[in-house]
């Protein structure tokens, strides 16, 4: 076919099937034109841009069945998007595909205090949950950094986490239930406002699947009662290692902090010239460290906590005496990707978990990377449960400097790896890992992880080119490659 009348064929598909999805969704509810579609060409990993074919919002359940339905029988690729808050291009969409924006879906739909539950849609921001339910004293624990604008939906399809996982858990340890349409338009429904039920544990396999097996319409997430008192201390080292250090020496004294961060020099500076919250100049490694419950305990652990960090050398260690104070001291912490912004053009957020006792060589590691990549690197993570989150500094508009730094975040993975860690703690793999999936997966583990995806979506039209280097198709042994992590996918047929 020539190429002026392939064009002629792909744009009357196009057409067609803007058609088709505008009689499911009169109205503004498909969204044409590419200066409305272009607001969706990336998520928060804006290296990587596509345009995607059409955007539709859906406002219901059966629209979001009538679409992901019609998609099935016509073969047509399919991404759903939260608030595209994600770093690792999960949520990048396809040229030759149709981006499903959840974000009409933002009703807070049930809140039960005495079983402790909250029935939401997949567009309700992530701070929302805890802002309808803490006059009544509770909160919704997981509180990603981005937690003011991330959504719920994007949350169970990222696992994500935040500065209090370490004792609260992930997304997948505070959602019970979820509603989800599956690719065919079927609706299924996992869990329920219970803590457990029989059967497969498919709620928990559906939770970080990265938007691979179906689109969720609603979740069921558990809610707690507010700690009693909570005070943090700010605990400054002259050494990352002595940092380090110390948080292994609080985990293996049997403390479980509400939240362990950390963050090194360029990190701290950088936090303090945004936010202004107190943190020392002079340190090399700063640790923010939270303990709540009973006030009676949470004193007599913050005595201990203060006790070990001086062991370990601490050379500044301040209490908070009061929740404004311990709120500043965290102020700089969840401004910290933001503030980095300040030191560099571009940056990428790395993110993959380590064993804690790891912490001092991995750091030392990352040191020696900066140096061969000839990169800055600035250093923002959650200590406790060592997910790591540097932050690489570069300029995109100097030549060389982006593949430089894609490279850099490569080696952190594979030092992550080789370590004993994984490549993802909770911004998933996307597009920005999945070549790096055979660095801690065997190819009989990577096919069952396929084979899993084929069972919900056989024709694998659900968020294509994501996690998977390497795709078997659902209905034969063959392979179809998917690789490079580029930006324009070239193997990726495109309208």
């Amino acid at each position: 076919m020539k190429p002026i009348e392939a064009d002629k064929t792909i744009l009357a598909r196009r057409a067609k099937i803007v058609a088709a999805l505008r009689e499911i969704l009169p109205g503004e509810g498909v969204i044409e034109p590419e200066a409305g579609r272009r607001p969706y060409e990336s998520d928060g990993l804006t290296a990587y841009r596509t345009l995607p074919m059409v955007v539709v919002l859906p406002e219901t359940v059966a629209h979001v069945q009538k679409v992901l339905a019609y998609c099935h029988e016509n073969n047509v690729k399919v991404v759903a998007r939260g608030a595209g808050t994600s770093l690792s291009g999960g949520a990048l969409p396809l040229e030759d595909g149709v981006l499903i924006s959840m974000m009409k879906f933002s009703k807070v739909k049930e809140i039960d205090f005495a079983n402790r539950f909250a029935v939401v849609e997949p567009g309700v921001t992530n701070l929302a949950i805890t802002r309808a339910v803490e006059a009544q004293g509770f909160y919704y624990a997981p509180d990603p950094s981005s937690q003011i604008a991330c959504s719920i939906g994007g949350n169970v399809a990222e696992n994500s986490g935040g500065v209090h996982c370490l004792k609260y858990g992930l997304t997948t340890n505070n959602v019970l239930g979820c509603e989800l349409v599956l690719m065919t338009g079927e609706i299924v429904r996992l869990g329920g406002s219970h803590l457990d039920q029989a059967g497969y544990d498919l709620l928990a396999l559906v939770t970080g699947s990265e938007g691979m097996l179906g689109v969720v319409t609603e979740v069921t997430v558990r809610i707690l009662r507010a700690p009693e008192s909570a005070r943090a201390l700010l605990v400054a080292f002259n050494s990352s290692e002595a940092a380090g250090a110390c948080v292994a020496s609080i985990i293996g004294a049997g403390i479980i902090p509400g939240g362990m961060e950390m963050m090194d020099r360029p990190a701290i500076h950088a936090a303090e010239d945004f936010v202004h919250a107190g943190y020392p100049r002079d340190a090399e490694a700063l640790l923010i460290i939270e303990l709540d419950g009973p006030p009676v305990e949470v004193d007599h652990l913050v005595g201990l906590v203060e006790a070990i960090a001086k062991a370990h050398g601490a050379a500044h260690c301040k209490i908070s005496n009061s929740d404004a104070e311990r709120l500043t001291f965290w102020a700089g912490r969840k401004a910290a990707f933001p503030a980095v912004g300040r030191l560099s053009p571009d940056y990428f957020c790395m993110d993959g978990t380590i064993p804690r006792k790891e912490l001092p060589k991995v750091l030392a590691g990352m040191r020696e990377l900066s140096e061969k990549h000839g990169l800055r690197v600035a250093n923002v993570f959650h200590a406790g449960d060592g997910n790591l989150h540097p932050l690489i500094l570069y300029d995109a508009n100097k030549p060389g400097e982006l593949a430089r730094a894609e490279e850099f975040g490569a080696d952190i993975l594979r030092l992550c790896v080789k370590h004993g860690g994984v490549l993802t703690g909770e911004h998933g793999v996307g597009v920005e890992k999945r070549d790096l999936m055979p660095e801690m997966f065997s190819e009989i583990d990577l096919a069952q992880q396929i084979r899993v995806k084929c069972a919900f979506d056989a024709k694998q039209l659900l968020n294509p080119g994501k996690v998977f280097p390497v795709l078997h198709r659902c209905a034969e042994l063959g392979q179809m490659h998917v690789h490079g992590g580029k930006l324009a996918f070239p193997d990726i047929p495109r309208f």
